[in-house]
């Protein structure tokens, strides 16, 4: 990290301050402005936090005009290639990619974790079938903390890693209980015979009057999808994590909150939002011509879902592999199914209209991962859910990496005030 004194020069009325730039390990340079408000009495105004470095982190890098996303330096696409989802569950929380024993030993605590307190499966039937998965998956992860309260100890440092295997496992188990719950099924538990991802598939599918076998296609799509989902920097749910994990809440509270934010349609929910826009387009019988019209067209309330992203200005590297998985996941019906040709077409199209090309509206991961699940026969009520459990190893590291900050102050963001000025109360009997 290179640290320039005194390079950024700031003039207010007839003053001058000097502040710090930082130029980080990617060359992104960035001004301090910690003693801001000390110094002149000013805050800075930034609605949505676009121009804001909330912190320093090591484990993610995104280039939004380049279209390069990067856990820990390690590109995206290289890690979908070689490597499955327990690997960069390992490399994002520990830092480094697990050696083959450490993989193996990695696993094994995953695998002796996985079940739940069998009280706990109360709490589940407690809810209403008719219950979003979402609404039970954040109330339960919340509640693990009262049936694992080891951060709660003394030394709560002994236990760390105790708890992250737990809550990388049971939130898996949690995620596939709530879909039975959902179903008025039974719960399966999970096996040693199965892989992290295999074991999600069997939770979620098997019954006893089936003979339901993980596909093999279905768990590489599922470790592929988890993967792109897995980190991706300062979004919304991560600083919700970062957040409440700055008051010291410990990580069940935490990754809660994370739940919370990702449930958002903004945010989590944006893929199921794609996959409604294209049973509209099939549906209504719509024409690709028809649907970027009534995308142009300001008046209109239709949006065309799936397309653009708050940082990446240039195709989200994510898409692409999200795209290339479809087709394999499909197979021989990808040049029938109805859904995905309409996906692909609209992409086509799109990409060649200058409208979206001025406006740097290009696919993103949520244009196809929906199409991906939904092939799979994961419900659309359940997109979100998938999306929390691939970025749950995010969520750990950066709750790990803020508990050894040295900065480690509670987030207070400061605001500028739009109320009235000062009013005396009228009595109650004269207003």
């Amino acid at each position: 990290m290179d640290i320039k004194e005194k390079a950024a020069k700031l003039v207010l009325e007839d003053n001058e301050f000097d502040f710090t730039v930082i130029t980080d390990n990617m060359g992104g340079k960035s001004i301090d402005i910690t003693s801001l408000r000390k110094d002149t009495g000013y805050i800075t105004y930034d609605p949505g936090f676009a121009n804001t470095g909330s912190c320093m982190s090591n484990i993610c890098f995104v280039d939004g005009e380049q279209g390069i996303l990067r856990y820990r330096g390690y590109d995206i696409e290289d890690l979908v290639e070689n490597c499955d989802f327990v690997e960069v569950a390992h490399l994002l929380i520990k830092g480094e990619l697990p050696t083959l024993a450490q993989r193996h030993t990695y696993a094994d605590m995953l695998n002796r974790h996985s079940l739940l307190h069998v009280d706990m499966r109360n709490f589940f039937r407690a809810f209403p079938q008719e219950a979003h998965p979402m609404s039970i998956l954040s109330a339960m992860v919340a509640s693990l903390s009262a049936f694992y309260p080891e951060l709660e100890d003394a030394d709560p440092e002994e236990n760390v890693d105790l708890t992250v295997s737990r809550l990388l496992s049971k939130m898996r188990t949690i995620a596939a209980f709530s879909y039975r719950q959902m179903n008025g099924l039974d719960f399966v538990d999970p096996s040693y015979k199965y892989s992290y991802c295999e074991n999600f598939l069997n939770m979620m599918f098997h019954t006893p009057v089936n003979a339901y076998i993980p596909d093999p296609l279905h768990a590489k799509a599922l470790n592929i999808l988890l993967i792109l989902h897995a980190d991706h920097e300062q979004n919304c749910s991560t600083s919700a994590v970062r957040l409440v994990g700055s008051s010291g809440a410990n990580l069940y509270a935490s990754v809660a909150a994370g739940c919370c934010a990702l449930w958002g349609s903004k945010h989590g929910g944006a893929n199921q939002a794609v996959m409604q826009m294209l049973l509209k387009i099939h549906n209504e019988g719509l024409s690709i011509e028809q649907v970027i019209e009534m995308a142009k067209d300001k008046e209109n309330p239709f949006r065309l879902s799936g397309f653009g992203h708050r940082v990446y200005k240039t195709y989200d590297p994510r898409a692409r592999i999200a795209k290339q998985l479809s087709q394999q996941v499909l197979g021989a019906d990808s040049q029938s199914d109805p859904l995905l040709q309409i996906a692909m077409e609209l992409e086509q199209v799109a990409l060649s209209d200058p409208y979206f090309i001025e406006r740097n509206l290009y696919p993103n991961v949520d244009f196809y991962t929906g199409i991906i699940f939904h092939a799979i026969g994961i419900p659309e009520s359940m997109f979100t859910v998938l999306f929390a459990m691939g970025r749950l190893p995010g969520w750990i590291a950066h709750w790990l990496e803020w508990r050894h900050d040295p900065y480690q102050k509670i987030g207070r963001p400061r605001q500028a005030y739009s109320g009235p000025h000062v009013r005396k109360v009228v009595p109650l009997e004269d207003r």
